[in-house]
């Protein structure tokens, strides 16, 4: 199976889904001092399912703990529990050969990506970027819930890309989020609270300046139960919805920005 998935098609909207992916491969999975429900409690399980709301998708089945993509190539393979939580990721220290092998992975990504971009940008002045994620709330205990106030619903990423160009979007953005109908009340909904963005989106901007609008999309898990890892499908989709229900207004707005080519 492939683990690096990219769609191409034809709109300006681009979504990503770059920590979803659970699976690591045979060689590394003897090293492994995790389980399978401590590595699922730092993904990003689900956002997957609010991928195809645009015909350009990007994502990744390959788990952060064998390769964070979205992290600097020497940070990119977890050496140290001080780089993932303070979990003991490893029962031992990993052999070279095999970080040498995963950090293929993270040149073979960003080269192929690179290559989609340059394309995409082909095709259009300018790109919005719905990099999607998820964050948890809950890591001190099943029943420790940390404060709302620090921990808004959704978590508008905006700190790599030049806001001054793309007020209008993200502006928008916020205001959609905001006024969805979401069973009942409106979500919580902040910018940089929680997360400013990770290396891809710093990448992106790096590459194609004021061109792309790379938005690190931050969903607090309150679709799912983070320690069990099941989901509130109903949760789910409302997100799903409200994310499509942004598509239209996002590129309005981006449709009157001008851009250098």
């Amino acid at each position: 199976m492939a683990r690096i998935k990219i769609q191409h098609g034809k709109s300006p909207i681009v979504v990503c889904a770059i920590h979803n992916g659970h699976n690591i491969r045979p060689e590394v999975l003897p090293y492994l001092n995790l389980s399978e429900a401590e590595r699922l409690r730092e993904e990003d399980p689900y956002t997957t399912e609010w991928l195809y709301i645009s015909d350009n998708t990007i994502k990744l089945t390959v788990s952060r703990f064998e390769l964070d993509i979205n992290r600097p190539r020497e940070k990119a393979v977890y050496l140290k529990p001080e780089d993932a939580w303070d979990l003991q990721v490893w029962k031992q220290d990993l052999p070279q050969q095999i970080v040498d092998n995963s950090l293929q992975l993270y040149d073979e990504f960003y080269d192929q990506i690179e290559a989609y971009f340059d394309q995409l940008f082909h095709e259009h002045e300018w790109l919005v970027i719905y990099d999607l994620h998820s964050y948890n709330y809950r890591r001190g205990g099943v029943d420790q819930y940390s404060s709302p106030e620090g921990n808004p619903e959704i978590n508008l990423g905006t700190q790599n890309l030049n806001r001054s160009v793309w007020t209008p979007v993200i502006d928008t953005m916020l205001q959609s989020f905001r006024e969805f109908n979401f069973e009942g009340r409106h979500l919580d909904v902040r910018e940089n609270v929680k997360f400013g963005g990770g290396y891809f989106s710093k990448w992106l901007y790096q590459k194609y300046g004021d061109r792309i609008c790379p938005v690190a999309l931050e969903f607090k898990k309150f679709f799912m139960d983070e320690w069990t890892g099941e989901q509130d499908d109903r949760k789910i989709q409302h997100i799903r919805e409200l994310l499509i229900a942004s598509i239209n207004p996002v590129k309005e707005a981006a449709s009157k920005i001008k851009v250098s080519v």
